[in-house]
């Protein structure tokens, strides 16, 4: 897929639909944002659309989409086996998106946490703690 700028409308959506969970930190990144969950990247827009991060059924279900495909961000066939870019058609849907978001949490829920994720949530426990004394 060639590079698309992401519209400025879809920020608001992809967050409104973001599940409304304390442990995802979103982060800006390329002009857009993406959401975390213990360091894995598990959704983000990408052009007019979105990527999530699924499981393999969820996967197969997603690419049955009319529109969707395996996300390939540099457009060279190097795809991620593991993420799937939605149809641009999920962004003006905001119950599918929230669905599809939810499901994206559901696997990333299953990785175990990076290194530098469990690091981070240390000393953010460690800061939080120190406030309060």
């Amino acid at each position: 897929m060639p590079w698309v700028k992401i519209p400025a409308e879809n920020h608001p959506l992809f967050h409104a639909a973001l599940p409304k969970d304390p442990r995802i930190e979103t982060v800006k990144m390329f002009g857009g944002v993406c959401a975390k969950l213990n360091g894995h990247m598990f959704a983000g827009l990408f052009g007019r659309s979105s990527m999530v991060l699924l499981s393999d059924s969820d996967r197969a279900a997603a690419l049955k989409l009319k529109g969707a495909e395996p996300f390939d961000p540099m457009g060279d066939g190097r795809m991620r086996s593991d993420k799937v870019l939605l149809p641009e058609s999920v962004m003006s849907e905001p119950a599918t998106l929230r669905k599809w978001l939810a499901r994206a949490l559901s696997a990333a829920e299953k990785l175990p946490p990076k290194a530098k994720a469990k690091a981070k949530a240390k000393a953010k426990a460690k800061a939080k703690a120190t406030k309060k004394a």
